[in-house]
């Protein structure tokens, strides 16, 4: 069943929207919350909560693009579950878009800063004028937080092949978004 067909279904108030998103975005979803939470059951009620906030929000929403839709919703459950259970904690446990912050001012509020359209634009920008792999990489490690040996594995590379690529696309992302004025922005 293609999105949407999916879509439709949700418009219709159908319960087989959220039986057909499980079947082909279920895995997905998991593998978001998990490399975010690194925990099973954590996961699972983030994947759940994000059926019933699709369930919520459409109608009257029509995402142009499900997966896109969907996995945003599922990562943003994710990272809240996440500041959470770390709020009282101050441990070495980081997320990937902790390498992102060197990028941005040291002042700047980092939920206001994933959350601005204007610098997902310009990011976006950014990644279209990078080689493939490494827009790839680049996306499965700040996107769907895959850990550098999962990435490794995917694109077949070596784990430091992989950091040093996340380094120097982390560096060209800064030099581009000083030279386009938005690190001021931030």
């Amino acid at each position: 069943m293609n999105d949407r067909e999916i879509i439709s279904l949700f418009f219709r108030r159908s319960e087989s929207a959220i039986e057909n998103t499980g079947k082909k975005y279920g895995r997905l979803l998991f593998s978001v919350a998990h490399n975010i939470l690194s925990d099973s059951s954590d996961a699972e009620e983030c994947v759940n909560d994000t059926y019933l906030a699709l369930w919520n929000s459409i109608p009257p929403k029509d995402p142009p693009d499900l997966c896109a839709y969907i996995c945003r919703t599922v990562k943003n459950f994710a990272l809240k579950k996440y500041e959470y259970r770390h709020a009282a904690k101050r441990n070495a446990v980081t997320l990937p878009l902790d390498e992102l912050y060197d990028i941005c001012d040291s002042d700047s509020d980092v939920e206001s800063i994933c959350d601005t359209h204007e610098l997902s634009a310009r990011i976006s920008e950014f990644l279209k004028s990078e080689r493939k792999q490494s827009r790839v990489i680049f996306v499965r490690r700040y996107w769907f937080c895959d850990s550098v040996s999962e990435i490794a594995k995917r694109v077949g590379a070596s784990e430091g092949s992989v950091k040093a690529q996340l380094f120097r696309t982390r560096e060209r992302l800064r030099k581009y978004l000083e030279k386009e004025g938005a690190a001021d922005d931030i």
